[in-house]
């Protein structure tokens, strides 16, 4: 499946049809943060918006499905150039709304990263989990991820995690 990369139209079922479009602007993330918040639920629109201004001028997009006009799924996503793998795209804060879930929408934007990556001549996609995230490592498993390191941290701060 070929995947037009701003804004495709998904016919999954007779009469259901899911909508995937890039966010590239603060005002259109802005406007899915209660999507963000199925993952963040604390967050606010201020500390979102600090945010975003920080990190789009850094490569950050969003990928976000849409039930209708309703943000069922997104994900963020950067993409870059490392040493060890030449151009990638690092997914970040994928989630999909928990009435969505087991019913291939996560998929569907890892078809899109899929398509976004050769797009784009990158080598590979990379992603974190947290380690006791059991229900994603098993999805990623099934899109074909596998881990090959471990992403050690040193916190300093931390108040300053979402």
């Amino acid at each position: 499946m070929k995947y037009i990369l701003t804004n495709y139209v998904l016919n999954l079922h007779k009469n259901k049809q899911l909508k995937i479009q890039e966010l590239t602007t603060v005002s259109e993330m802005l406007s899915e943060i209660e999507t963000i918040k199925f993952l963040y639920p604390n967050m606010t629109i201020q500390r979102y918006e600090s945010f975003l201004i920080d990190m789009i001028p850094k490569d950050y997009k969003q990928v976000a499905v849409f039930d209708n006009e309703t943000c069922v799924a997104l994900s963020g996503f950067w993409f870059g150039t490392k040493l060890w793998t030449g151009k990638y795209i690092e997914i970040d804060n994928f989630v999909v709304h928990p009435e969505y879930r087991k019913k291939g929408i996560g998929k569907i934007i890892c078809d899109f990263m899929d398509a976004k990556a050769n797009e784009l001549n990158c080598t590979c996609i990379v992603l974190d989990a947290f380690t006791g995230n059991f229900d994603a490592h098993r999805f990623y498993y099934n899109q074909g991820y596998v881990p090959r390191g471990f992403h050690f941290i040193k916190t300093i701060d931390e108040n300053g995690f979402s």
